[in-house]
């Protein structure tokens, strides 16, 4: 297992230097829209703590990720009335990691309809921006 690459595009979301579609923040978190969607509403949360996967991450910054993840995924379950949710966290090539930066994917399901394909397409800017604004009026209530 290599290292930590700070130049990472969740990197450099994380300091400003690439924008996102941002659905919540905090001191530990950030949860943003992902710009190749598996489907509507897959959102993505990550830890501030740099950390290249699960299997190096600091256990500190577990909790939080995890208590934000499980925001997220009510919030997106909502947003899009889902049936379900899917919750993913790849570690390392061989399990499809493409993006070295501790991850969590969180994507509501409906029944009946196959996920798209990891890495697929990029979605329009202006589908993320409309998805996000369905999740973040869900998590304000």
């Amino acid at each position: 297992m290599s290292g930590y690459d700070n130049t990472n595009v969740f990197a450099k979301i994380l300091r400003g230097e690439l924008p996102c579609h941002k659905l919540y923040e905090d001191a530990d978190t950030l949860a943003f829209m992902d710009v190749m969607p598996q489907g509507a509403g897959h959102a993505l949360v990550i830890p501030k703590i740099p950390s290249r996967n699960m299997l190096d991450a600091d256990p500190a910054a577990l909790a939080p990720l995890f208590a934000v993840v499980q925001k997220i995924a009510i919030a997106v379950k909502a947003a899009f009335a889902a049936d379900g949710v899917t919750i993913i966290q790849f570690n390392e090539p061989a399990s499809g990691q493409t993006v070295f930066h501790l991850h969590v994917h969180v994507i509501p399901r409906f029944d009946g309809i196959p996920l798209k394909p990891h890495a697929g397409g990029m979605e329009k800017p202006e589908v993320l921006a409309a998805n996000a604004d369905r999740i973040r009026a869900a998590l304000a209530g």
